[in-house]
């Protein structure tokens, strides 16, 4: 589909399901290259407004705010939003009916996810939330001269049936995008070929890992695209080197969730930077990081914890805009470790593989999977290296001393999985 042809289409379909979205993406246009300040005065404003919303018509904030003493009409600080209560999967789940809105004069969609917790939650989503979280996207987009009606491809795990691909593939063909739907080496290889005339990928950052390796495999690129995006998964260092290789860029992160919606996105200098016009977020004192969603209406989402381990930068970005930043997104808390005496998070293996790459450079795609108390397997993509299993080593005794005994395991590639890969899995 030519440029011209997809954009009509485009704004043909945005006019139906998004009629808000060009006045939206105006709107954070506008608001690009305010001060922290001013910024900071319009995330007041906007909070102020949306939890005087939900204190009237959800039944479970209007009787959460009573039960606290909290007045929104009269916040002078979003930290004020510390006296409200934490929610999280279970509470959206418990609650679903009663956090709904009663009272919305907008168009609402059905909205499902189960994510990686794979608890699965369904809501209601109003117009203005949905089309904000499309124009902010846009805004991010237009960081590396991309449009969404561009054409591009989209990785997002599917391994179907004939008869639902054929329906995706005319949905994906209104959309100009094109995904691939099995990892046979023929499918890989057409996928490549679409891609040299797409311009930008996205996708779980594995999968795009996986692509960009093959392409490099089989000297079928460089593919130079604008943007390689990488969403839904931690993004690991190896995953950049392959990247670079096969389209030019490293992969950038766009990090949100489906209950929260686009939280930040990675500008070309590296900063992530946070949609501070209608997300708030904060970091509780267990380091988990707490997203409220100043345009969702319809199923308010006030001090929700995702579940994530992120923490928060300060100063600001080298690329002039002045919204706060994400320094690290850690990804999932997920499973804990079982030593012979101790527990550890799952996520301590993400420090380890940092380390190696921060202080050794070496950079590895790696699985790690527990069947026995005490006992961990460490698969790792690649040819056995002595050198790299002592620097392992040593990470690994930093953090698990002598609790856990590790195997480390070399494949020759790690199993292709159409679906967002767990970095740690536990079946104990």
């Amino acid at each position: 589909m030519n440029s011209t042809l997809a954009r009509v289409v485009f704004e043909t379909g945005a006019k139906l399901r998004n009629p808000t979205l060009f006045d939206q993406y105006d709107y954070l246009k506008s608001t690009e290259w305010l001060s922290r300040q001013k910024l900071e005065e319009i995330q007041l404003e906007n909070a102020s407004k949306f939890l005087t919303f939900a204190g009237k018509y959800s039944p479970f904030y209007k009787e959460c705010f009573n039960k606290v003493g909290f007045k929104p009409s009269g916040l002078s600080d979003v930290a004020e939003l510390r006296a409200l209560p934490e929610i999280n999967k279970a509470t959206l789940i418990r609650e679903n009916s009663a956090i709904h809105a009663t009272s919305l004069a907008e168009k609402l969609s059905l909205a499902e996810t189960s994510g990686t917790s794979g608890e699965a939650l369904a809501f209601y989503r109003n117009e203005r939330w949905d089309s904000m979280n499309r124009a902010a996207l846009m805004r991010s987009y237009d960081w590396y001269g991309v449009k969404p009606w561009d054409q591009n491809g989209y990785l997002w795990g599917y391994n179907i049936g004939r008869s639902q691909a054929r329906k995706i593939r005319i949905l994906d063909a209104i959309q100009n995008r094109f995904r691939l739907f099995r990892y046979s080496e023929v499918e890989i290889k057409d996928f490549c070929r679409k891609l040299s005339n797409a311009n930008f990928l996205s996708g779980y950052s594995s999968m795009v890992y996986e692509v960009a390796k093959r392409i490099n495999e089989l000297n079928l690129g460089p593919l130079p695209l604008k943007l390689v995006k990488g969403t839904s998964e931690m993004i690991l260092d190896a995953y950049h080197t392959e990247s670079v290789e096969a389209f030019g860029r490293k992969i950038t992160s766009e990090y949100g969730a489906a209950e929260s919606g686009l939280i930040a996105f990675e500008c070309p200098e590296g900063g992530i930077h946070i949609n501070i016009e209608n997300i708030i977020l904060e970091e509780n004192s267990d380091g988990d990081l707490l997203v409220t969603n100043l345009v969702s209406h319809s199923f308010p989402i006030i001090r929700y914890r995702l579940g994530d381990m992120v923490t928060l930068a300060e100063g600001e970005c080298t690329c002039g805009r002045k919204h706060p930043l994400i320094q690290s997104i850690v990804g999932r808390k997920g499973a804990n470790v079982i030593g012979l005496e101790g527990t550890y998070p799952a996520l301590t293996f993400y420090y380890v593989f940092k380390n190696l790459a921060l202080e050794s450079n070496i950079l590895l795609n790696y699985k790690a999977v527990q069947d026995f108390k005490g006992k961990v397997d460490i698969f790792i993509e690649g040819e056995g290296n002595y050198q790299f299993e002592k620097d392992i080593d040593h990470q690994l005794k930093k953090y698990f001393r002598d609790d856990v005994f590790f195997r480390i395991i070399y494949l020759e590639q790690l199993p292709i999985e159409m679906k967002k890969r767990q970095y740690f899995e536990s079946n104990i």
